[in-house]
């Protein structure tokens, strides 16, 4: 028994011998300056820190927010994002603008969420509702931007989904399993959900027939976006927030939402490059 358990670890020890051989041959494979791209991709999508952000931003830890939160908003709040996330893939799949906004400056975008942050901050939660698919929007057109800055053609469904993924690449908490919740890992879990819903889209439109792949990736999308949404609505719902702090909220909201945007497109643009192994390969070790 000794014996085989010796041969084991030994078979072990030079499989992953091997392994990291590969990995190293892969990492290779990229140019110094693509690896150093990477690893800022690798920044801006592991190191998320919205409620470290937001709590800079006011200067009250959200947590006291999070503990003035009506009893039923979590009720309300899940239908408000089950119907933004579905409005947003209706925006992404059916609307023009992605495609005919004029590459306007990124902190124009920012500009237009501080606007409505600043109504969500002066009448306080019975604005939210009004204010998120407003703010939401906003974001979908800065990611679309970015998006395209970075070589991506928005003439592409899979482009425009992908940009749709974005809002689930945002929600991460300190306790997560960096496997479930990290970037390839948000990616994986996503990829059938969005793989069905994109056969759907492309043979039958949004029409309600085969829905249910539709409301798979709105459901799988909207869990991991209601993540940093509580953390945006319990900031706001600080005492001390007002009209000029709630605008400062969605700055940071969409700022980091546009942070996550550019790194999953820089990693798909040098995916397109060099393969998926090599990038995902350099990625995590980065």
């Amino acid at each position: 028994m000794l014996i085989a358990g010796s041969v084991s670890n030994r078979r072990d020890r030079r499989a992953r011998h091997l392994r990291s051989i590969h990995l190293n041959d892969l990492v290779l494979s990229l140019t110094p300056e693509d690896q150093q791209t990477l690893a800022e991709a690798y920044r801006l999508l592991e190191h998320p820190g919205l409620a470290a952000r937001l709590t800079n931003a006011i200067g009250i830890p959200i947590e006291i927010g999070l503990h003035l939160l009506p009893v039923n908003w979590y009720t309300v709040l899940h239908n408000t994002i089950e119907q933004t996330v579905g409005k947003l893939l209706e925006v992404a799949v059916s609307s023009r603008s992605l495609k005919e906004q004029t590459h306007p400056h990124i902190g124009h975008y920012r500009w237009l969420g501080a606007g409505s942050g600043a109504a969500a901050g002066f009448f306080g939660l019975p604005a939210l509702a009004v204010e998120l698919p407003v703010t939401t929007t906003i974001m979908l057109r800065a990611i679309a931007d970015i998006a395209r800055s970075e070589g991506e053609s928005l003439d592409s469904l899979d482009t425009r989904m992908a940009c749709l993924q974005v809002f689930a690449l945002g929600g991460r908490s300190v306790e997560d399993d960096a496997t479930e919740t990290g970037y390839y890992g948000v990616r994986l879990a996503l990829a059938m959900s969005v793989a069905n819903a994109i056969e759907h889209i492309a043979e039958r439109g949004l029409g309600s027939e085969g829905a249910p792949a539709l409301a798979r990736l709105i459901a799988a999308i909207g869990s991991r976006f209601s993540i940093p949404l509580s953390e945006k609505i319990a900031a706001q719902t600080v005492p001390v927030v007002g009209a000029a702090l709630g605008a400062l909220i969605n700055v940071v909201f969409i700022q980091h939402f546009q942070d996550m945007a550019r790194g999953h497109f820089i990693v798909r643009r040098l995916e397109m490059i060099h393969g998926a192994d090599p990038v995902r390969a350099a990625y995590e070790k980065a």
